[in-house]
């Protein structure tokens, strides 16, 4: 018993030491900046959004490089129209997504099987009529080159059905109005959120980024 005891002991010592460096490295290397000083120029504006957990894209609803109405369907939505002239894009685990509307409906299952990284994901897409700007959501003017870079990242994240088509997931749920849910590629884990997810995307269009964050306080420094 006591030997067990003893392993327990030294196991729980082990675990905590590796959480701790887990946040401290999430921490330091989300304050090393990429593309410190980006060249843009301001031709197409682009905001980073916050829910103060979760970091969005949000993009011209439709542009010149991409009508997005086209790819994200007014009909999956529940009242989008062509008023909403914007469009948020985030990417998360498809489950957490679909059962836990609101941090309060969090279940420890759902949890953990999101940091394991054996979930599947989804994209999580919103339609707004009009952007605020304020401490948690940011603009960004970029070039249209740039622009088309993030287009392309954006759409690499989804997958897509024999005929190049994104796939919406098949589900009621919705957390407002405007928005759907889509099948995307990739898991999410403890090395890979949402936020490192949107942290790339900007990394993709040479934008101020975090070498690698998982929350989104890092990128929002930057912005601030």
């Amino acid at each position: 018993m006591k030997r067990l005891l003893k392993y327990a002991s030294r196991f729980s010592l082990v675990l905590i030491a590796l959480i701790a460096l887990y946040f401290l490295l999430a921490f330091c290397l989300s304050r090393i900046t990429i593309n410190a000083n980006p060249v843009n120029k301001p031709e197409i504006a682009i905001y980073i959004m916050t829910n103060g957990v979760h970091t969005d894209i949000v993009m011209p609803a439709v542009s010149q490089d991409i009508d997005w109405t086209k790819e994200i369907s007014y009909k999956n939505t529940l009242e989008a129209d062509s008023t909403y002239q914007y469009l948020a894009m985030g990417w998360g685990d498809k489950k957490f997504y679909l059962e836990t509307p609101a941090f309060a409906d969090l279940k420890a299952g759902t949890a953990l099987r999101a940091i394991s990284g054996l979930s599947t994901s989804a994209m999580h897409a919103t339609y707004y009529q009009n952007i605020r700007e304020d401490n948690d959501c940011k603009k960004i003017m970029i070039s249209r080159q740039q622009y088309q870079k993030l287009v392309s990242y954006v759409l690499n994240s989804f997958e897509k059905d024999g005929a190049g088509r994104l796939m919406p997931v098949k589900t009621s749920v919705h957390y407002d109005i405007g928005d759907a849910f889509y099948e995307a590629k990739g898991s999410y884990s403890i090395f890979k959120t949402c936020n490192t997810w949107a942290n790339a995307a900007l990394k993709a269009c040479g934008q101020k980024s975090c070498l690698w964050t998982i929350f989104d306080t890092g990128i929002f420094i930057k912005y601030r």
